[in-house]
């Protein structure tokens, strides 16, 4: 069995990392850059910087801090956030992001999924997916827009297209779940892992070790994405993977 990866998101607004509840609630906790180099010692698996605001006001910052962060980072770096074109894609590549997230504009143009991998390959196209189930329990509705805006498209048909496209992965945020801490909406992510092949990053909702522990035992998944848990030192990812092995769940570690 591959090894689970653990992967620590850092939201980006202004050049700083900030972390919000539901989307919302913004508070700054950091330098972004400060606190991949940690995560990095702490054997994270890779890191995300998600650009937030992703105005183009903020694209001169997110390149210095893609910049700055490839040259220390021994992990691979993930970017989303505004990426609206192929020439998105070439900037945050070769300014030395190892991957790029795509959320919303894959919904208005899903081409640029195909047009991605084709160019720069499966491995460098990660879809992230913004979900909440509906009123009427009968499935899940994807969002964009930072989640403000309900595409009315569905959760499965839109993950299965993803794959056929030539995403690498998929990242799939759970909004009932975000921010809230009381774990990974682990129904959602096994709807979805039923139908895909390709792997899928459980994101939202993470409180504690223990829903690592649980998303990696319900589902197969192949990573969990945290941020409150890392950024605010409630626990190491060290702890997080000394937990894991203990309940006999393959990860990376330091020898």
């Amino acid at each position: 069995m591959l090894a689970k990866r653990i992967i620590p998101c850092l939201d980006i607004k202004n050049g700083k990392v900030v972390k919000g509840v539901h989307f919302l609630g913004l508070k700054d906790v950091g330098d972004p850059v400060e606190l991949a180099k940690q995560y990095d010692l702490q054997c994270a698996d890779e890191v995300v910087f998600l650009d937030i605001t992703a105005t183009y006001e903020n694209r001169d910052i997110i390149r210095d801090l893609i910049e700055r962060a490839a040259s220390e980072l021994s992990i691979p770096l993930a970017v989303g956030g505004g990426i609206r074109t192929i020439d998105d894609f070439r900037m945050i590549l070769s300014s030395g992001a190892d991957k790029v997230s795509v959320n919303s504009a894959a919904i208005k143009n899903p081409q640029l999924i195909k047009q991605a991998s084709d160019e720069f390959g499966v491995q460098c196209v990660v879809v992230a997916v913004d979900a909440k189930q509906r009123e009427d329990k009968s499935g899940y509705d994807v969002y964009i827009a930072g989640g403000r805006e309900n595409t009315g498209i569905d959760l499965i048909e839109w993950v299965q297209k993803c794959e056929k496209l030539g995403a690498g992965e998929i990242l799939l945020t759970s909004m009932d779940k975000d921010g809230t801490r009381d774990g990974f909406d682990i129904d959602m992510l096994n709807a979805v892992l039923d139908v895909v092949s390709i792997p899928v990053i459980a994101s939202g909702g993470c409180g504690g070790i223990e829903d690592i522990v649980e998303v990696f035992e319900k589902t197969n998944c192949d990573a969990a994405l945290a941020a409150s848990l890392f950024h605010y030192k409630e626990a190491t990812i060290d702890e997080v993977k000394e937990e894991c092995v203990k309940h006999h769940i393959p990860v990376r570690r330091n020898i």
